[in-house]
């Protein structure tokens, strides 16, 4: 028998002054089986630094053809594609010809694994924006979350 996803519900409240957005936000937030649970938390970190209405969770790890995140126009365009860890280039490939903008937030172990495999592979690509996450810092972060 598969295992089931663990479920969560986050209640957020994001404060952006710089672009002037200021939501409070219910999620429901799914931990795959296979997924760390710092994975997850920097899926939700994510989700805080790009809030647009329009940006959901994706399938993630259970759809190659899909991203962590995406926030897609009503006209069906991918405005922005954000995937989380360790992705194949392959995978980025994709979502440099299907999306205006992709953005990557790695931590130490999948820049280790696949980063600089990222940055040869994609060099160049105006597109994407790639951004190092140090996991003792997000530790750190996460520790201070209230958990009911």
């Amino acid at each position: 028998m598969a295992l089931k996803p663990t479920i969560y519900k986050v209640d957020l409240q994001i404060v952006d002054l710089n672009r002037n957005v200021y939501p409070s936000v219910k999620l429901t937030l799914a931990l795959h089986p296979s997924e760390l649970p710092e994975r997850m938390m920097v899926r939700l970190l994510a989700y805080a630094l790009n809030y647009h209405e329009d940006l959901e969770f994706c399938k993630g790890l259970s759809a190659a053809d899909e991203a962590d995140l995406w926030q897609v126009a009503p006209t069906q365009e991918i405005m922005e594609w954000i995937e989380v860890g360790q992705v194949s280039p392959d995978r980025l490939r994709k979502a440099v010809s299907r999306a205006a903008n992709i953005k990557l937030y790695a931590t130490e172990a999948s820049q280790k694994y696949g980063g600089n495999v990222f940055r040869k592979t994609l060099l160049g690509c105006q597109k994407l924006r790639f951004t190092d996450l140090s996991m003792r810092r997000l530790k750190y972060l996460f520790r201070g979350l209230i958990v009911r």
